[in-house]
């Protein structure tokens, strides 16, 4: 395989785009396969073109359906809606695999009676054998054995209880393509050996199923992962046959994404932790950020812009833009993207969308806004400003909101909390209690507060406003950082931020 010139002719989209997105049920949702359901979405939606989702479910030792309802919930959280598939229906259904049974069966016939296909009886043990014996490395692949057996020599081999399995017969001739990504490809004659399409057993492998789904749901653009680019060849001469066969309507165009590199140049695995959707959910992503930076795994919306809406996206995609070099996933850029997205988000949307978590985090009473008590309303009201501004994840909320939230009087300082407490502090949190205890509660505002320690601890007492306020915003939070310190003993007020002050002064 090698790519041939550099150019940039790449073929022209069809005029009614179709595109699909086909998992296999196996394992959480990971990255690598959201995106690719991102270029295809955006690529449909930007073309006004179709948008089918299918699930390709015959491996019944690895799928399962906890993994194909994960598939679900993730397209349905991030809002990649499709027009054909799933729970939509349209013409070309039934769009789980497993259920298509028939409909391959009945095209492997026909593969077969036309002498596109062949029986082959050839056991992996056999193949390796020949190998061996012609000087060729064992696991050079299968070598054409069974192309002209005679009927005597196949009704031999069943006599022996041997059942075929179903190769298609590749011609001698190099394979070329002009792939949407990388520009022209070509497959030399002889480099892809005849391939199987159906096991002994009589289950259809991928090699027959993919192809011929896209072929009878009219799927003209094929955009999948570079891992799959090998099989290329291999379906361009199956759909060449089932053209033939009057079962394809045209060759649909290829176009191969980059592969998403995780640490250490490594490609991204789907156990690596960057790789699971869910957990990104878990720890706060919202799906504007989330799709805005997997939508720069590979494309990118301008130069020297990197935050985007998904209507711009869709605005601007092309698949041909797409880079073919591996992207590399980056979780402190996922995460500098997802803060800009949630400063954007209107400020009740951005208290709606925290309230699970804070609810998870055992910060507040319910999960969602309405069935929260008025006080914590009324709290997260106040907060807000303070706190959207300053986290980059959901997650990061009811570490800032808690302390507002609770009553304690004593919080217990995380550890760098503690550890930035100098040997001032004790005398600095002193001299805040006396002089707040002066502010009247009616006059309990923030700037009050602010003038009213600036004055005591800076001016009077001669600390750095760090070694001033250091010691108070550690009573407050237990936080090394946390929401403006004087908004925070506002919305705490006057009896809990005098307490919390004299406890840390006993417990330091």
């Amino acid at each position: 395989m090698g790519a041939m010139s550099e150019d940039n002719n790449r073929p022209e989209l069809p005029e009614n785009v179709r595109v699909r997105f086909c998992p296999s049920p196996t394992g959480t949702p990971h990255v690598g396969m959201v995106r690719t359901a991102l270029f295809n979405w955006a690529e449909a939606r930007h073309t006004h073109g179709t948008f089918v989702f299918r699930i390709e479910d015959t491996d019944a030792a690895r799928d399962s359906e906890e993994s194909y309802n994960q598939i679900l919930d993730a397209l349905n959280w991030l809002g990649l809606d499709w027009d054909e598939g799933i729970n939509v229906g349209g013409p070309h259904g039934p769009y789980r695999q497993s259920e298509r049974t028939d409909i391959y069966k009945d095209v492997a016939r026909k593969l077969l009676d036309a002498g596109y296909a062949y029986e082959s009886f050839s056991t992996p043990e056999e193949i390796e054998a020949r190998n061996v014996a012609a000087g060729r490395p064992k696991a050079f692949g299968y070598d054409g054995y069974d192309r002209n057996l005679t009927e005597e020599q196949k009704a031999a081999f069943r006599a022996e209880g041997r059942k075929p399995a179903l190769r298609v017969r590749m011609p001698d001739e190099d394979i070329v393509f002009n792939d949407l990504i990388r520009g022209p490809i070509e497959f030399k004659a002889g480099s892809v050996p005849d391939y199987v399409i159906v096991r002994p057993n009589g289950d259809p492998l991928y090699t027959l199923t993919n192809p011929v789904d896209d072929a009878m749901m009219e799927i003209n653009v094929v955009l999948r992962g570079e891992d799959l680019l090998s099989s290329t060849p291999r379906q361009i001469v199956l759909y060449r046959y089932l053209m033939e066969l009057g079962i394809a309507k045209e060759m649909p165009l290829f176009g191969h994404m980059p592969y998403v590199m995780g640490q250490g140049n490594k490609k991204l695995s789907k156990r690596d932790p960057e790789s699971n959707l869910f957990l990104h959910r878990e720890n706060g992503f919202i799906r504007e950020g989330l799709l805005n930076y997997l939508a720069l795994l590979g494309w990118s919306i301008a130069p020297d812009r990197d935050v985007f809406s998904m209507d711009e996206m869709v605005e601007k995609f092309d698949v041909r833009d797409v880079k073919a070099n591996p992207a590399h996933f980056d979780i402190n850029k996922a995460i500098a993207i997802n803060a800009e997205h949630i400063r954007m988000l209107d400020q009740q949307d951005f208290l709606n969308r925290s309230v699970p978590y804070l609810h998870r985090d055992g910060v507040v009473s319910a999960d969602s806004w309405d069935a929260l008590t008025d006080h914590e309303r009324e709290v997260l009201t106040e907060a807000a400003p303070l706190v959207q501004p300053r986290v980059r994840l959901l997650g990061e909320v009811a570490g800032m909101v808690g302390p507002l939230l609770s009553d304690a009087t004593y919080i217990k300082p995380d550890a760098d909390a503690r550890k930035q407490l100098k040997d001032s502090a004790a005398d600095v949190l002193t001299a805040a209690v006396t002089a707040l205890e002066a502010i009247p509660e009616d006059e309990w505002k923030a700037e009050h507060i602010h003038e009213t320690l600036t004055n005591a601890l800076v001016d009077e007492g001669g600390y750095k406003p760090r070694l001033a306020f250091g010691p108070v915003r550690v009573a407050l939070s237990g936080k090394r950082v946390s929401p403006p310190l004087f908004e925070s003993a506002e919305i705490i007020g006057k009896p809990t931020t005098l307490a919390r002050l004299a406890e840390l002064r006993k417990n330091l």
